[in-house]
């Protein structure tokens, strides 16, 4: 587990919120308040769509929705004039991204062993943190997953020009 404290809260706002940086993401739940407190659950309900729709199934088949749905309504909740008092994101890494991190790492894990590969982005009203977290299915002391997906999400953070401490 890993902490990035995010240095310019307001660019990190626009890639998270107007910008597709983090559209591959699922959205396992998410919480903001504004003048009152909003819950999203991130569980996908593919009976929802059409039958045209159907090719966007193909990552939400895994059951969480894609940020990219989510992100439009988050970003109502977020407008005016008064930045919210606090908000709270679980994102997951997508399974085929679960699957192609692990075989970049060489790790002795099946992507079924995975539970999940998480980033929470927390802010309290003034401060933006982001923290890393792993869910195993098996038992492991092996932090080797851990450490993968950290330097996974360091890179991303560099990539999109994130800058944190």
């Amino acid at each position: 587990m890993r902490s990035f404290q995010i240095q310019d809260n307001r660019d990190f706002m626009k890639k998270l919120l107007i910008r597709e940086t983090f559209d591959t993401f699922l959205l396992s739940e998410a919480s903001i308040t504004t003048f009152s407190t909003f819950q999203i659950d991130g569980h996908f309900h593919p009976e929802f769509l059409s039958t045209g729709e159907s090719e966007l199934l193909t990552v939400e088949n895994c059951g969480y929705a894609l940020w990219r749905r989510i992100r439009p309504f988050f970003y109502e909740l977020t407008k005016g004039k008064n930045t919210p008092l606090r908000f709270h994101i679980v994102f997951r890494l997508a399974p085929h991204n679960v699957e192609a991190l692990l075989a970049r790492s060489g790790l002795a894990l099946a992507s079924g062993d995975v539970d999940g590969l998480f980033l929470n982005i927390h802010f309290d009203g003034s401060a933006l943190t982001c923290t890393s977290g792993t869910s195993l299915r098996v038992f492991s002391l092996d932090k080797g997953l851990e450490r993968a997906w950290d330097s996974m999400l360091e890179k991303f953070f560099h990539q999109k020009e994130i800058p944190f401490l």
